[in-house]
């Protein structure tokens, strides 16, 4: 938000991984830590890395994200409902009172996530209907990975490779090895895009299902003794 409200007063704005930074003041050993110290190790670090500068986020993309993060604090806020409905029932002695009172929060909630959910479609189907109709055409992607992937990388638009893609959601594979006898398990790096790599996950288990070439990654993984985790991380 900070970066997208400097970017539209005219401020040149780059956004980088806080990691990275991290990373480079370690490397530097420094012994000071200090708001005047880290100031100096990022305008440091821009120097000499030559960061890009910020692309900002359209106008339907910058709703549609505010417009998730409503959505994914009122699916919170329903499911705890549901469990309290759920837990008041099992009581020995239920009150009438607390329980319609929470009925009735949970249908307010449905009303608000499906009239959430019916803005993000159509601002999307405004500006990239084709491609939400490639993506939702692909046997386990369904609409709410489409619309969610369409907004983040809008429409594909941010990366020119898939590997670029990859590396965003943080699917990218990490390979720690020392000498000819330490080797690390391959991992994930993790390093990316949380809620798009949780919604790529659980898709590839309907991928495997219905998907032929995804259900031939899958099994030519496990039959090489590879777990059933890793077979639907590559599928993802």
């Amino acid at each position: 938000r900070l970066a997208q409200f400097l970017y539209k007063k005219g401020v040149m704005v780059s956004v980088v991984n806080p990691l990275s930074i991290k990373r480079f003041i370690q490397m530097k050993l420094a012994k000071v830590k200090t708001d005047k110290s880290d100031a100096k190790a990022i305008c440091e670090y821009a120097l000499v890395n030559e960061v890009s500068l910020y692309n900002a986020l359209t106008d339907t993309q910058s709703e549609c994200l505010q417009l998730f993060r409503l959505l994914d604090t009122y699916l919170k806020q329903r499911t705890a409902t549901k469990n309290k409905i759920h837990g008041e029932a099992v009581l020995g002695v239920p009150s009438k009172f607390v329980h319609r009172s929470l009925v009735r929060n949970k249908k307010q909630l449905d009303k608000e996530v499906e009239a959430i959910e019916s803005k993000i479609l159509s601002l999307v189907k405004e500006d990239q209907q084709e491609q939400l109709t490639l993506l939702t055409s692909i046997p386990g992607i369904g609409q709410k990975t489409a619309l969610f992937l369409i907004v983040v990388t809008d429409g594909f638009s941010k990366f020119e490779t898939a590997s670029q893609l990859c590396s965003y959601v943080g699917i990218t594979p990490t390979i720690r090895e020392s000498g000819s006898s330490v080797r690390g398990r391959a991992r994930i790096s993790k390093v990316g895009n949380r809620k798009l790599r949780n919604l790529l996950f659980l898709c590839s288990f309907n991928a495997c299902k219905h998907n032929k070439a995804c259900q031939e990654v899958y099994e030519r993984i496990v039959n090489k003794g590879k777990s059933k985790k890793l077979a639907l991380i590559a599928v993802a």
